[in-house]
């Protein structure tokens, strides 16, 4: 019986049982695809990562993520946990950066020893479709009148497509509830198949915002922490300058609603129509051990 080593860590923590779960499989390449569906699956958490190998330098890493459903091109909090175990369980000195390699691209983190924050640069975004008011709030369960609608509900992509819905108040947030079957008869029109709200009302007066993410889909219908769906939309409120500025330096808490409050910081600013999109996080371990296959 052969077997592979393993790390749980949580990521955008803020202390031990906190922030987003994260399986990470190291040395996974002798793994078949089927086998980390199979894994990701019995371990359930949103997400699972299996790391295959360095290229070219010790520095760059090939790296495949699945949810329980399915492997996916790209995911936020995936990447700092990755990175985080890489860099203290794989190398044999620490780096101030990594290249994680994904079938969305590459994407670089950074690591601020300091604050102990981690740094993930993430691809340019890409603004899709502006959805329907009355459809997005039928979806989500609540009166279309808590729908901030100074700003379009649209889909936006970093590597990972979400449709961003902003809210006018926390109130807002807390009333949300999918109803599955719209769910799934809007998602038939997009290429997001998750769905962000927002709020400038927050649990914590430290913080920014507040957001709940949404993505049955993918086998989560409620994620503590989703950094490739923040990263979009720390792009959102760059173009459409919510904060009537064009770059941005923000804490976003997420995952109050399901007991796994999380801390994100994000930065982004708009350098002359590019926007250059940060997500930042603390991640914590948990445990490690051996799978057997």
């Amino acid at each position: 019986m052969g077997k592979i080593n393993y790390s749980i860590v949580d990521v955008f923590s803020q202390g031990k049982y906190t922030g987003n779960q994260l399986a990470v499989f190291k040395n996974a390449e002798k793994i078949s695809e089927n086998e980390m569906q199979n894994i990701a699956k019995e371990i359930n958490f949103s997400e699972s990562t299996f790391i295959l190998s360095s290229t070219k330098k010790d520095s760059v890493y090939d790296v495949r993520i699945f949810t329980p459903n399915e492997e996916i091109p790209f995911a936020g909090h995936p990447t700092l946990g990755t990175a985080y175990v890489i860099q203290n369980e794989l190398l044999e000195k620490p780096c101030d950066r990594l290249i994680l390699n994904y079938k969305a691209g590459q994407i670089p983190v950074s690591f601020d020893n300091q604050e102990e924050v981690l740094w993930m640069k993430q691809n340019e975004p890409t603004f899709g479709q502006v959805l329907d008011t009355n459809k997005v709030s039928d979806v989500l369960n609540i009166d279309k009148e808590y729908i901030d609608t100074r700003f379009p509900i649209q889909e936006v992509s970093t590597g990972l497509p979400v449709i961003i819905v902003p809210l006018k108040s926390l109130e807002a947030v807390k009333k949300v509830s999918i109803d599955r079957k719209k769910y799934y008869e809007l998602i038939e029109h997009t290429d997001a198949k998750a769905i962000m709200v927002f709020s400038p009302e927050t649990y914590s007066s430290e913080n920014d915002l507040n957001v709940r993410d949404f993505a049955d889909y993918y086998g989560i219908p409620e994620d503590a922490a989703t950094g490739s769906s923040n990263g979009c939309l720390a792009s959102y409120l760059v173009k459409y300058e919510y904060f009537e500025t064009k770059e941005i330096n923000i804490r976003v808490e997420q995952g109050y609603e399901i007991n796994r409050p999380s801390l994100l910081f994000l930065k982004a600013s708009d350098d002359n129509g590019r926007i250059n999109v940060y997500v930042g996080g603390k991640v914590e371990k948990i445990a490690q051990g051996e799978w057997f296959l």
